[in-house]
């Protein structure tokens, strides 16, 4: 991805949580001069990855395929002291993108439709060797709710209502075409996007970035540069 995408990306991300009266943690706002002015101080910021996370996991096709991302609250897996003990995340999205395929093998957790469009997800079992189970219907539980999905079925989920996602359940969303942009919450189990992530498409989790412009806002991966 260019950096003018990723810079033009968050700005589009930061109207549309305007829009719906979500404010984010102060240093989602922080330009450059501001996150150096403050580099001691983040310590569990940069070890938790909070803050923006922009990618089109390496597919090339950001309308299509790819997210705006924002980590309000994390934890570490293997620093249990370190941040909180639990994950929150913004998930950005615009009329027909989505995000890959994918499970995780620890987190779990409750995607929640936030505001906006609708959300359009779609649910696969893992197999006993692992990989997609693309025949077995999928049990999972909707705000307390039992229900039971035919495995790739699109179904919406309307806002205000949640999905929980468990380990091991491969899962597609993405905002539902025609029914406008959309903000998904998600609220999870500590996420550790490095090592728990299961993609049954050829992706990579972050995106590979071409510096055509300055940084507007460094991204969580990438704290590095403010020593720079």
């Amino acid at each position: 991805m260019k950096r003018s995408e990723i810079n033009e990306a968050i700005r589009w991300a930061e109207e549309q949580l305007e829009k719906a009266h979500i404010r984010l943690p102060r240093f989602a706002y922080w330009g450059m001069d501001e996150w150096r002015a403050n580099r001691e101080s983040i310590s569990t910021v940069r070890q938790v990855m909070q803050g923006w996370d922009i990618t089109d996991f390496g597919m090339g096709d950001f309308r299509s395929i790819g997210a705006v991302l924002f980590t309000v609250r994390n934890g570490k897996l293997d620093a249990p002291g370190v941040g909180s003990p639990y994950c929150e995340k913004y998930i950005i999205l615009r009329e027909g993108q989505r995000l890959p395929c994918h499970c995780h093998h620890m987190k779990t957790e409750d995607i929640i439709n936030r505001g906006g469009g609708i959300l359009s997800m779609r649910l696969y079992d893992s197999l006993p060797a692992g990989g997609v189970d693309q025949q077995s219907d999928v049990e999972l539980y909707s705000d307390g709710l039992r229900l039971l999905v035919e495995a790739g079925k699109p179904f919406d989920v309307a806002r205000g209502d949640s999905v929980r996602l468990t380990p091991g359940m491969y899962h597609i969303f993405g905002a539902k075409a025609g029914c406008g942009p959309l903000i998904v919450g998600e609220v999870s189990s500590v996420n550790d996007d490095n090592v728990d992530n299961d993609f049954s498409e050829p992706v990579s989790r972050f995106a590979d970035i071409v510096e055509d412009e300055p940084v507007f806002r460094p991204l969580c991966n990438e704290y590095d540069i403010l020593w720079k």
